[in-house]
C-alpha cells in the first residue's frame, strides 16, 4: 500500500480503471480533467506524480515548478510534449502507456487505407448528393501491393499484423530495432531507401524528436512511386505539409491518409496554413482524420490499465 501521502494528479480524461486502482494502491487522486493549463502550473509543486495527455506540456519551465514529483504518466504515446533529458535530471520517472492504442491506430491505418484505395469515403459523399456514379469511383485492391512499414515498435507490428490477410508484401524499415524478422517472419526487413522506391504504400509509425521532425519531406516524396500513397497516424511535424501538396501538384503521388497535422488547431491556423490544409482538404485523394486513430473506447480502458500497472511497478 502506497502512503496516503502520495499525491497524483490526473489532467485529462481517463477510464475509471486507472482513478479506482490509483486509490487502491493507496494514492490521493486529484482528478481535473477540465484544468488549464496555468492551473496545472501553479498546482503541480502539490504532487508526485502527474497523468496528462497533450494538452499538458512538460518543458523546463514547468517541470522547475514541480519539487516533488516522482513520475509523469503518459496517456498513450508521444512523448515530445516532455522535456525528457530535463525530467530525467531531476530523477522524474516517465511512463507512457504506447501498448493500450497501438491496436486502434493499426485498424485505423488500415481503415483510412481501404477507404482512399476502394474510394470509399469519396464515394459515399456522391451518394449523399445524390449522384450513383460507378465508373469514376472503382476502386484499386491492396492485393499484391508492397506495404512499407516505417518504425516498428508497437503500431507499426500491429499494422502489420492486420496486413496478412491482404495477400500483400510488407517492407519494414526501423533504425533501432532489431531481431525483427526473427519476430516477425511475414515482413522484410530492408533499408530504407529501398523501402521508399519500393513501396506502393508507405505508413509512418514514428515518435516524434528531433530526428524525425520533416522525416517526411521534398525528398523523400520524390523518391516514392508514382501513384504511391502516404500514411501518416504519428506526429504531423514528421511529414512535411507543402512538400506534400506538391508531389500531389505534380502528380507524381496519389494520395494520403492523414490522422495528424503539423497544426491541429485551426482557429489558429495562419493564412499559409488556412491554404494548405484547405487544399488536403479538398483534394480527392487525401482522407483526414482528427488525430483519432488509438481514440476509441477499447483503447481508453486499454491505455488506463497499462499505465496503471507500470505505475505499480515503479512503486514496488
Amino acid at each position: 500500500m502506497i502512503s496516503m501521502n502520495k499525491k497524483v494528479l490526473i489532467t485529462d480524461k481517463v477510464h475509471p480503471v486507472l482513478i479506482n486502482g490509483l486509490d487502491k494502491c493507496g494514492f490521493q487522486v486529484i482528478y481535473q480533467p477540465q484544468m488549464s493549463y496555468q492551473d496545472v502550473q501553479e498546482r503541480v509543486a502539490q504532487f508526485n506524480g502527474i497523468i496528462i495527455n497533450s494538452k499538458i506540456k512538460c518543458d523546463r519551465t514547468f517541470l522547475e515548478q514541480a519539487q516533488h514529483l516522482d513520475f509523469i504518466g503518459r496517456l498513450g504515446s508521444g512523448l515530445d510534449i516532455i522535456d525528457q533529458e530535463y525530467a530525467r535530471k531531476l530523477g522524474v520517472t516517465i511512463i507512457s502507456s504506447p501498448e493500450g492504442n497501438a491496436n486502434a491506430v493499426a485498424e485505423h491505418t488500415l481503415g483510412m487505407l481501404l477507404g482512399l484505395t476502394h474510394k470509399i469515403v469519396k464515394s459515399h459523399s456522391d451518394v449523399r448528393n445524390l449522384q450513383w456514379t460507378r465508373e469514376p469511383n472503382r476502386g484499386t485492391e491492396l492485393y499484391d501491393k508492397v506495404i512499407g512499414i516505417i518504425g516498428f515498435g508497437h503500431t507499426g507490428p500491429s499494422f502489420a499484423r492486420k496486413l496478412k490477410g491482404f495477400g500483400v508484401r510488407i517492407l519494414v524499415y526501423d533504425k533501432y530495432k532489431q531481431n525483427i524478422a526473427e519476430e516477425f517472419e511475414d515482413v522484410e526487413v530492408v533499408p530504407l531507401a529501398a523501402l521508399i522506391v519500393q513501396s506502393d504504400v508507405v505508413s509512418i509509425h514514428l515518435p516524434l524528436t528531433n530526428e524525425t521532425e520533416n522525416f517526411v519531406n521534398r525528398t523523400f516524396l520524390s523518391k516514392m512511386k508514382k501513384d504511391a500513397i502516404i500514411i501518416n497516424t504519428s506526429r504531423g511535424r514528421i511529414l512535411d505539409s507543402r512538400a506534400l501538396i506538391e508531389s500531389l501538384k505534380s502528380g507524381s503521388l496519389y494520395g494520403a491518409c492523414l490522422d495528424v497535422l503539423e497544426n491541429e488547431k485551426p482557429e489558429t491556423w495562419t493564412l499559409e496554413e488556412m491554404y494548405i490544409y484547405q487544399y488536403l482538404l479538398e483534394h480527392p485523394n487525401v482522407i483526414i482524420t482528427p488525430h483519432i486513430a488509438g481514440w476509441t473506447t477499447r483503447s481508453l480502458e486499454l491505455i488506463a490499465s497499462v499505465l496503471l500497472n507500470k505505475i505499480q511497478i515503479l512503486y514496488k
